[in-house]
Parts: C-alpha cells; sequence; structure tokens
C-alpha cells in the first residue's frame, strides 16, 4: 500500500499544511482538503506514516457527512476532488483522499464532547473531581459512561503546541454567545446520534472532536473532519470494561505505545517500529470497515 507524507500539487495555490491535512484554495470560495498519511501524536506530527490512513480517515468523513447531514449544515460540496487539479500525478494525490469543501471561517475552539471518562479527562478527574471544570459524582472508574454527555471545548493550538481546556464561559468569550451555544448544541447532537449508530455496529464511540465555521452571514457549518479514528475514541464493545482503559480503534494505541518510551512529549518523537505502523494501519481499516460495511 501506497503512503502519501506530503503533497505536491502546482495547479492550485497552496494554503496550509497543518498536522495531517494539506489545503489548497479552489477559486475564491472553496478548498481542497487532502488527508496525508501523517499521523499526529501529543500534539508533535510523527515522522513514520500510517499507510491507507488518509483515505480510511477520508472515507470515514464522507460517511458521517451523509448520515448526519440532516443535524447540522456542513461544508461538503460533493465536487470530485479529481477535477479541479491538472494531469495525473496530482490525481493520484487526491485520489480517495481529498474532499472540495466550501470555504468558512473557522471558529477559535475546538468542539470536544465526552461520553466515557477517559485520558486526559480521567486524570483531571482524579486531580480535581471534576472533567474540565464541571464537578462530577465521587467514586467514577477510568472508562465509566458519564452520568451525561458533557460538552469540553478547548483552544485550537497551532501545530507543535497544546490545546488547552476551557470553559463555556471562555468559549462564549472567544466565538459569541450565540455561536458557541450554537456549536455545543450541535455537537452533543451529532455525537449522540453518531454513538446511538455506532453502538449497533459494536463501536462505543468514547469522546469526539468537532470543528465550526461561519460564512458571512454568521450561519454556523460543521467542517474539518467528523467522527474518525483521530478525532474520536473508538472501542470495541465485546472488550469494554469498566475500570480499564479499553483497546481502541484508533490512534490511542500509538500514544499507548508512546507513553512507555522515554519521550518528553516534544518534536522528534520516536520512531515507529513497523509492527506498530501495521497494526494501527489494521485498526484504523477495521473502525472504517465495522462502521460503514
Amino acid at each position: 500500500m501506497t503512503t502519501l507524507l506530503t503533497t505536491d500539487i502546482k495547479s492550485l495555490p497552496f494554503l496550509h499544511r497543518g498536522k495531517v491535512r494539506d489545503i489548497y484554495a479552489v477559486g475564491e470560495d472553496k478548498l481542497l482538503v487532502i488527508q496525508t498519511d501523517r499521523l499526529s501524536a501529543f500534539d508533535v506530527i510523527l515522522d513514520d506514516p500510517i499507510p491507507g490512513k488518509g483515505e480510511v480517515l477520508t472515507a470515514l468523513s464522507n460517511f458521517w457527512f451523509g448520515k448526519l447531514g440532516h443535524l447540522v449544515p456542513n461544508h461538503m460540496t460533493g465536487i470530485d476532488p479529481e477535477s479541479v487539479v491538472s494531469g495525473e500525478a496530482e490525481r493520484a494525490q487526491v485520489r480517495g483522499r481529498a474532499m472540495v469543501v466550501k470555504k468558512f471561517k473557522p471558529l477559535s475552539i475546538e468542539a470536544i464532547v465526552r461520553g466515557y471518562i477517559i485520558g486526559s479527562g480521567w486524570k483531571d478527574y482524579q486531580q480535581t473531581g471534576s472533567l474540565c471544570g464541571i464537578a462530577l459524582p465521587a467514586g467514577l472508574k477510568e472508562a465509566q459512561k458519564l452520568p451525561q454527555t458533557l460538552f469540553t471545548p478547548s483552544t485550537k493550538a497551532p501545530a507543535g503546541h497544546h490545546d488547552e481546556n476551557i470553559s463555556f464561559a471562555e468559549a462564549e468569550q472567544r466565538v459569541g454567545k450565540e455561536a458557541a451555544r450554537q456549536v455545543r448544541d450541535a455537537a452533543i447532537s451529532l455525537y449522540t446520534h453518531a454513538a446511538e449508530y455506532a453502538a449497533t455496529r459494536g463501536i462505543i464511540i468514547a469522546d469526539t472532536k468537532f470543528e465550526f465555521g461561519t460564512d458571512a452571514q454568521g450561519k454556523v457549518y460543521l467542517i474539518d473532519e467528523i467522527m474518525t479514528s483521530d478525532s474520536s475514541r473508538f472501542w470495541p464493545m465485546a472488550e469494554y470494561k469498566v475500570g480499564m482503559s479499553p483497546p481502541s480503534f484508533d490512534k490511542q494505541f500509538v500514544r499507548d505505545w508512546l507513553e512507555k518510551q522515554p519521550w518528553n512529549k516534544k518534536a522528534p518523537a520516536p520512531r515507529l517500529p513497523a509492527d506498530i505502523i501495521a497494526r494501527t494501519a489494521d485498526k484504523y481499516r477495521e473502525a472504517l470497515r465495522l462502521l460503514t460495511s
């Protein structure tokens, strides 16, 4: 399986290279978003790509945008990415791993929704009895389902920096009260519908992250990727147990391996062994198969 670490599209103006996505301009009002096989962990881009990862992320996003499109308007256009680039070399870079989307102004917060207590949320709870400033009942165990689904926004940090959890009040200050309310309600609705569906396919969505943008009139749209193995924690229902971190179909597998390495979580990251790369690729593909087949 071929991998794509960095794109090189000459026929369109290059705009931005993120942790995973490369973005090009398509006219004045649209973007070509290409999902590479880059993997980031702890906000560090790893040197080792995951074969086929960009194609899996694109297929999952396309699936969810279609399935949940009735809930929240999104940035999808339906334009074939191969139609906006020139030559076979460029078409090969976008084939199966890109989308042409409407250009909106991104809101300056990450919309995180949590249905279970795990990861940084579990560490926060152990230390404070709260999750991102939201008080929780005593006695919760790791990976336990939360009494209610929580919206816990964070800042959007540039590559190489860490996002920081913020209160809903601070989110209101950053994007405005009405936009913050719309984002919160939309994010919880999207997560709830997706989690209910995933449960029928044997997958628990423990938490997920959304991004939103606005048009010139201030209307809120769902943008970026949605409910992928990069932006969500997917757990196999059959192996889920309260009190332990469950195995996952996402990059948590890589995070767990990295946590055991002598590394300060700053670039450069340790090189991934071949078996970790292969098993991670398998996990991404298995999530896609279970959710969409």
